[in-house]
């Protein structure tokens, strides 16, 4: 992961929408014709950004939470009195599809103008079935629409609805013979994830949830090891999770067994930022073990985060990694993460033209500068979708 192939005073050709040579300039120049030149003289060009886990799709905020959190009060007894997720599943269920499409695109155009191209973007923020499906129809909506690509993640087992309080193994129940098979049937997600954490889904029941997602075609990615050190690694791995997320708690034992496994180690240093939890994931340790590491934003309300060049900075400052790491990290690993590297995630021939240039003269600019948007152009599919900072 500290390896990074740079090209000095380099060029790309985009054709179609795809990569078709990434050379030195004066070769691409040489044999090359072009409808339109762009010139990232003293800039910094880097595969499009891709955030492996947000929690995309949501009404409303939770600022007066801070509060909350700067008093002390922990992420679980929010929950427990009915706010955090479930106070966000108030305003999801109440918010029509149309409002929620129409908020959802302004959070994508944000998330474009910082050279972030393409997510992983969650549903969860429903626990009932109308609301899930509410949620998948506006993210596969969005990425119908183009300029931001969503893979979605379905993520029915986010927490315990109030409506089946004390009854956790009921919920499982219904989300697994219920919901699983119609998510199925009506081709909305790629992914089934689960919020695996003491107190809320614990391993039996996730695995139950899991299992489930992945007998109907549904691949499975989990919330593990977060708050407390349950043994979501493990579990991980023992289903054959394409990613496990968040991690901070994650056992020795567990990390060798995502190598082992080939389970990618998603990592969101913005999470426990926000939740003021004095704690990150170990990333030195799951790289040590020789576990992949990708990143992602946890955007959510919990985590209002729309600028990932903050997330590259926060894994180099809190999590040790170094910047070629870092946007290793948030590219070309993010990509396996969602399973599109044969798509995205580097610039070579014959990926889509997702590119990012960048108004710094080197990539470490991305982990050392603090608090600015340094994307300067940005290109989905071969198009130009922001220019000089601002969408087309």
């Amino acid at each position: 992961m500290a390896q990074l192939n740079i090209i000095e005073d380099g060029g790309v050709a985009i054709s179609n929408g795809k990569i078709v040579a990434a050379a030195k300039s004066s070769d691409i120049v040489d044999n090359y014709e072009a409808s339109e030149k762009i010139n990232a003289a003293g800039k910094t060009v880097t595969p499009g950004l891709i955030d492996a886990h947000t929690h995309f799709v949501f009404a409303g905020t939770r600022e007066t939470e801070l509060e909350l959190k700067i008093q002390g009060m922990k992420y679980l007894q929010i929950l427990e009195k009915g706010g955090g997720i479930l106070r966000t599943v108030r305003d999801t269920r109440k918010a029509s599809k149309a409002d929620l499409l129409d908020a959802c695109r302004v959070r994508a155009q944000n998330l474009l103008t910082h050279g972030t191209t393409t997510i992983e973007a969650k549903s969860g923020y429903g626990l009932e079935l109308p609301t899930e499906i509410k949620s998948l129809e506006v993210i596969n909506s969005l990425n119908a629409e183009g300029a931001l690509s969503l893979v979605p993640t379905f993520l029915g087992a986010h927490a315990i609805p109030q409506e089946f309080e004390g009854r956790v193994q009921d919920y499982v129940e219904i989300v697994c013979e219920d919901w699983i098979p119609r998510i199925h049937e009506m081709r909305l997600a790629s992914f089934c994830d689960v919020f695996c954490e003491k107190g809320v889904f614990e391993i039996e029941e996730s695995r139950r949830v899991l299992l489930a997602g992945k007998r109907h075609g549904l691949m499975p990615r989990i919330h593990a090891d977060e708050l407390y050190p349950l043994g979501g690694a493990e579990l991980a791995a023992e289903i054959g999770a394409t990613s496990a997320d968040h991690l901070l708690y994650a056992s020795e034992t567990g990390m060798k067994m995502m190598k082992q496994a080939g389970v990618i180690a998603t990592l969101m240093p913005a999470a426990p930022l926000t939740l003021m939890l004095g704690r990150y994931a170990d990333a030195r340790k799951f790289m040590s073990v020789g576990v992949p590491i990708a990143l992602g934003s946890d955007l959510s309300p919990s985590c209002l985060l729309e600028n990932y060049q903050l997330v590259i900075a926060l894994a180099c400052y809190e999590m040790k990694m170094t910047p070629a790491e870092a946007l290793i990290a948030a590219t070309i690993n993010a990509a396996h993460s969602i399973q599109r590297a044969d798509q995205i995630g580097s610039i070579e021939t014959g990926k889509h033209a997702d590119v990012v240039i960048f108004k710094v003269p080197d990539y470490r600019f991305l982990g050392y500068q603090l608090g600015t948007n340094m994307a300067d152009t940005v290109v989905k599919n071969g198009k130009v979708v922001v220019r000089d900072g601002r969408l087309e």
